[in-house]
């Protein structure tokens, strides 16, 4: 078991699902990123993959598990709850997890423009099927990204660890110790020195700023899904700090926009460059070969050469992409 805290909420009950996300579909690709820092509030091993998921006053542990192929794809899911869930929230659960993991794209057109490229065909081929991932809510991922401004990975997880330990809520279920984020409200009553306290840094006025606005807003994060790119965009760039990188990021990540990469930043356009040149040029050129060879799917074609090499890494170290994370 992971060790989160020793008062963890203890989530005894468990409701018993089945998700069919549309095939191709490649379940450990899409659970799991290894690009992602490591933080407590997921874990994947041997097949098994573990999240926290608040859900309006539901606080929940989710286990998922392949019960099929990449052509015939299933996932069985588990809830954890601390009280039964009627059908109506197993439903909303259930929708939001096929939401966040992308479930009912069809990537077949994705497959077909780009199979046969020398770059991404290859990475299509042990990949195909691999959805984005944004496994928590908006406002979360907004959180997640604000620690990554101007941040080494090292500092990220240390940031990460420090909010959470301090006012998240941990939780035991199915051998798992996670924690849940806060409820943006709860942090938008947080001084501002005691985000400090926590060497947050300047962080602390985003985190607090962006925290007041989803509490005042409860249904921003619904409202986005079903709007065009550009209102999208506007009403993302509204917030307090989001800025070109973070609104492409929340477009793709989240808003499933396979398009929306128009800002290369620095660091990832070094691995990109590697990958795609085998040398480092700028992130400018970057950008504009990969918007060259894979619009109109570029951040999903970047998301795919991404992930690949940091799988690859998982498996056989690169001292280039080590250097780089400096974790």
């Amino acid at each position: 078991m992971n060790t989160v805290a020793a008062d963890a909420i203890p989530l005894r009950k468990r409701t018993a699902a089945r998700l069919t996300p549309l095939a191709p579909f490649h379940f450990e690709g899409t659970v799991y990123k290894p690009s992602h820092f490591p933080a407590p509030i997921s874990a994947f091993r041997d097949g098994i993959y573990w999240q926290t998921m608040r859900l309006g006053d539901d606080l929940l542990g989710v286990r998922m598990e392949e019960a099929g192929s990449t052509h015939r794809p299933a996932i069985d899911v588990a809830l954890y709850s601390a009280s039964p869930l009627d059908q109506e929230r197993t439903a909303a659960a259930l929708a939001e997890l096929s939401w966040r993991f992308d479930l009912a794209v069809d990537l077949s057109q994705f497959n077909r423009d780009f199979e046969s490229d020398a770059v991404l065909g290859p990475v299509i081929d042990r990949w195909r099927g691999m959805r984005i991932s944004a496994s928590d809510s908006l406002y979360e991922t907004l959180i997640i990204y604000i620690t990554l401004q101007n941040a080494t990975v090292r500092r990220t997880v240390q940031m990460t660890e420090a909010l959470l330990s301090t006012y998240g809520t941990a939780l035991e279920f199915d051998g798992q110790a996670l924690y849940a984020f806060w409820k943006p409200k709860e942090m938008a009553r947080v001084p501002d020195q005691a985000l400090r306290d926590l060497k947050v840094g300047y962080r602390a006025v985003s985190i607090l700023r962006n925290s007041e606005a989803f509490a005042v807003a409860p249904h921003l994060e619904v409202s986005l899904r079903g709007l065009p790119q550009d209102e999208a965009r506007r009403r993302l760039l509204a917030l307090y700090g989001v800025g070109p990188v973070t609104v492409d990021g929340l477009l793709f990540g989240f808003l499933h926009h396979f398009d929306a990469l128009n800002y290369m930043p620095p660091w990832e356009g070094k691995i990109l460059s590697r990958i795609i040149f085998g040398e480092e040029r700028s992130p400018a050129e970057t950008l504009e070969e990969i918007t060259r060879r894979w619009e109109p799917w570029r951040a999903l074609a970047a998301h795919y050469l991404f992930e690949d090499l940091f799988w690859r890494h998982s498996r056989t170290p690169i001292p280039w992409l080590q250097e780089l994370i400096r974790l």
